[in-house]
């Protein structure tokens, strides 16, 4: 899970910094640690207090406002006029369950099926991203006869007893299962050298002779195509090519997971796996897709889902259900009509030239990389690759004071993860890059 450096420990809470709260957030802090737990994560040294959200922005309970370059969810911007005016439709008009016959699910499914690859015709609908990487690993064995996985070291994919066995970032006393191999990320920056695709496929290929030798037949691989919780590792664009080649001769299925890189956030298309000429076997995805409303899916071949659903049979009661559908289908026409695919490739070249001419400028910024607006920013030692966590736990926390929210990716928790809305514009990208510079200064 990332940001672990940025979460307020509940349990460490002491009388002083109770005290340094202002009274309103402090009894939200004490209700929510006597109703959800001491262990209930917060972001933030101090936590924030939020009533309401608009485009990027978020605004606390003074109304102070906090540019969002964080939250994936709210991909189209938040509380959008347009999905929100959708979601009401149709609450006050249809919500079943899936098991009956209505338009909505199926001419949103045709509109999304029309920005995939043409072998990929077929859609399962779920409520999350979990349960979406959950039923591709039941689909993925059930075709394959088979079980071996192979994911990237500091992965993470969902907190479904089954996907938590795949996702090592979840931390040690998560372990992952017997049936899971884990591969090195395709870090060119602290492993320099060499052809990064190369590298990548033949550790897969050693990862899936491991599985042999210990008799699991191996079923497939997931990642997602900009590597999220690994540290955001984005080029050359192709390079997974030869990786998901040996995953094929292997007999094994490519799971593309695009919860956090899919739905235009790459700027170079629709799907993060197209800046790498793919066609996965199985896309999962979620988050983004309803903009904060609980709705996610699975694409995939028709052969593949046919035998399971045959055999196995599949039901979600809420997985597609009108109101879902109204609002993953406004999300879609949102980004097409906002032509927000292309605002983020324009917003993240941007972003990109802003944050080289900090790294110019602090030697604490060892690397710069991402694609469209999925940007990482890692902080190692001055003349070194040495990973800073220090610094950027106080970067983090110091660009909450000044009104912009951000999180950390990586094993190391050292790379800043940038992820604002899709809808930003040029002056909030600028106002970003400037507030981090003075953030920066002071470390100076």
């Amino acid at each position: 899970m990332d940001d672990k450096l940025n979460i307020l420990d509940l349990n460490a809470l002491d009388q002083r910094h109770l005290e340094h709260l202002d009274p309103e957030t402090r009894d939200l802090v004490l209700r929510r640690h006597h109703t959800l737990g001491a262990d209930s994560p917060l972001f933030y040294r101090e936590p924030l207090h939020l009533v309401r959200g608009r485009g990027p922005w978020l605004y606390d309970a003074r109304d102070r406002a906090y540019l969002d370059c964080y939250n994936n969810v709210a991909s189209v911007g938040h509380c959008h006029p347009h999905v929100v005016a959708a979601i009401a439709r149709e609450a006050g008009t249809l919500a079943v369950n899936s098991r009956y016959l209505y338009d909505i699910l199926y001419a949103y499914a045709e509109k999304l099926l029309a920005t995939m690859p043409q072998t990929l015709t077929r859609l399962a609908m779920t409520c999350t991203g979990s349960e979406s990487v959950d039923l591709a690993l039941r689909i993925t064995r059930h075709y394959t006869q088979a079980s071996g996985i192979i994911v990237t070291s500091h992965a993470y994919h969902g907190n479904t007893t089954a996907v938590a066995e795949i996702s090592p970032s979840s931390g040690l006393a998560v372990p992952i299962g017997q049936h899971v191999r884990t591969v090195p990320a395709p870090d060119s920056y602290l492993n320099p050298g060499g052809d990064v695709g190369a590298r990548f496929a033949a550790d897969v290929r050693a990862a899936i002779a491991q599985l042999q030798r210990h008799g699991i037949k191996f079923a497939g691989m997931i990642v997602d195509s900009v590597f999220s919780s690994d540290g955001i590792f984005t080029e050359p664009q192709g390079f997974l090519c030869e990786a998901v080649d040996a995953v094929r001769a292997a007999g094994g299925l490519y799971i593309a997971d695009e919860v956090q890189p899919g739905f235009g956030r790459t700027g170079a298309a629709m799907w993060g796996f197209l800046r790498h000429g793919l066609s996965p076997d199985i896309v999962v995805m979620g988050k983004p897709m309803g903009n904060g409303y609980p709705v996610a899916g699975v694409v995939t071949r028709p052969e593949i889902l046919q035998d399971f659903a045959r055999n196995c049979g599949y039901f979600n009661t809420f997985g597609g259900n009108p109101v879902a559908a109204a609002a993953a289908m406004a999300v879609l026409e949102v980004i097409e009509g906002e032509g927000l695919v292309a605002n983020a490739q324009a917003m993240g070249t941007r972003l990109l030239a802003g944050l080289e001419t900090l790294k110019s400028r602090h030697a604490c910024i060892g690397d710069v990389r991402g694609a469209g607006l999925f940007v990482g920013v890692e902080f190692s030692t001055p003349g070194g690759t040495e990973p800073d966590r220090e610094i950027t736990s106080r970067v983090v926390n110091g660009l909450r004071e000044r009104g912009v929210l951000i999180g950390t990716a990586g094993p190391h928790g050292n790379v800043l993860k940038i992820r604002p809305p899709l809808c930003i514009a040029a002056e909030e990208v600028d106002l970003l890059v400037t507030r981090l510079g003075e953030v920066l200064d002071q470390e100076r």
